[in-house]
């Protein structure tokens, strides 16, 4: 798993949202305007299914066939669903050639993407796997919930860095003692929360930090971040509470999945509490999950980027 450096600090209460005795009244119209953004909202989310079959060679892991299986088939669902959008690029190059003549050369780049995203498993997925003539074959059948994407999301970077703290430093490969970093960086201000899931289904809160009693971790528009590094921390306070990470290996090899979460909108970590003062707080995956789903359900601004790590001796 991870080891942390923890630091703690301790916030003040801030002041109370209405006075003792008073009762807060609400006009009947936003009241119905609300129940009817609820509504709307639930009209999006649908309940879908898809199998795929993913053949690969045999020297790639089973889990990490699974993954690509998995993700696959989600997409598949999705595009069942929802449809994909298709884009065309024409680019046209003239080159002069020493004799006065010139070649015209015609170059078509096509890209699809799907119109939905996935919330959440509604059934756990299902796997055959089998090896034939030094394939490794895959076959998964999944089921969820989804919703439509109906506007472009906010199109933040976030960057895993082993070892150092520039782009050139991004990895999905670690090393027992190795060093992590998030590079990340939004183009609006907003919130971002980071959550790791290992390999006991474990899911661990790196952000916001261990000493952070706000459960939030606001960013600016526009500035680079580095977090899990004290002396990248944009203030003194926060570097004070800075959560330095290091990954480590009990096996030949682990993996973890990393979600970078983001909202131009305020929300609050998961419920979580902390077994070992060694590690960060921390909830079961299901219990992360079923709060991610939650807060995607009622969030549209809601951006959530998945990055696997493999962790080995």
């Amino acid at each position: 798993m991870t080891i942390f450096h923890f630091t703690y600090f301790a916030s003040p209460v801030t002041s109370a949202l209405r006075k003792p005795g008073e009762v807060l009244f609400f006009p009947l119209a936003i009241l119905l305007l609300l129940l009817g953004a609820d509504r709307c909202m639930a009209q999006r989310v649908k309940e879908v299914s898809a199998e795929y079959t993913y053949v690969t060679s045999a020297d790639v892991s089973v889990t990490e066939a699974k993954r690509t299986a998995l993700e696959r088939a989600r997409l598949q669902a999705l595009a069942d669903e929802f449809g994909t959008t298709v884009s065309q690029t024409n680019t046209t190059q003239i080159k002069n050639t020493s004799g006065g003549k010139s070649s015209l050369n015609f170059l078509s780049l096509g890209s699809s993407e799907v119109k939905g995203e996935w919330l959440h498993d509604t059934r756990q997925p299902e796997y055959e796997i089998k090896f034939e003539d030094n394939n490794l074959i895959v076959h998964v059948t999944v089921s969820g919930k989804a919703r439509e994407i109906v506007s472009a999301a906010v199109d933040i970077s976030a960057f895993i860095l082993r070892n150092g703290k520039e782009r050139k430093f991004e990895s999905e490969e670690f090393k027992d003692g190795d060093d992590l970093y998030l590079l990340f960086k939004s183009p609006v201000a907003g919130y971002v929360a980071v959550y790791l899931v290992d390999d006991a289904k474990t899911a661990y809160c790196l952000l916001p930090y261990s000493g952070d009693d706000d459960g939030q971790q606001p960013v600016e528009a526009g500035r680079e971040y580095v977090f899990f590094d004290s002396g990248k921390a944009p203030e003194p306070e926060l570097a004070a509470i800075t959560d330095e990470l290091t990954m480590t290996c009990s096996k030949a090899m682990e993996h973890n999945e990393v979600y970078i979460i983001f909202s131009s909108i305020p929300f609050v970590k998961a419920m979580d509490g902390r077994a070992d003062e060694r590690l960060p707080r921390s909830l079961s995956a299901d219990d992360f999950h079923r709060w991610l789903t939650k807060n995607r359900v009622k969030d549209k601004n809601m951006v959530v980027v998945n990055r696997l790590i493999k962790v080995t001796k």
